[in-house]
């Protein structure tokens, strides 16, 4: 069974960083596509940043340039630095797997655009205020 436990969260300054930690188990897929998505109060969930083992990491435009997705093999960890936050990054930030060749079969892309990924975790809330 795939696990996602995500951590970091925390109360910040605007202008402020933090580093979110995704700790996923139980993946035993041979390709992957793994991403970080947001949620703010009465809003669509959004994707922030995928990570996948063809192309690396792609951004969403409203994040490019001030956060950044990595993932460490050896502890099946993800991150997400979130750098120069601004209140409107408020909201429960999730991270997400799914099998790369499994999305690939239903012709999407992995990217912050894709959505239906298999597995989830409970999220990290992040608060930015002025």
């Amino acid at each position: 069974q795939v696990q996602l436990v995500e951590s970091g969260g925390g109360s910040v300054q605007a202008g402020e960083s933090l580093r979110l930690s995704c700790v996923v188990s139980g993946y035993t897929y041979s390709t992957y596509c793994m991403g970080w998505y947001r949620q703010a109060p009465g809003k669509q969930r959004e994707g922030l940043a995928t990570y996948d083992n063809e192309w690396g990491a792609t951004y969403a435009d409203s994040v490019k340039g001030r956060f950044t997705i990595s993932r460490d093999s050896a502890t099946n960890t993800l991150y997400l630095q979130l750098d120069a936050l601004k209140p409107e990054d408020s909201g429960m930030y999730y991270c997400a797997a799914d099998s790369l060749t499994s999305i690939q079969s239903l012709g999407a892309v992995c990217g912050p655009s894709y959505v239906g990924m298999d597995h989830w975790g409970k999220g990290t809330l992040v608060t930015v205020s002025s």
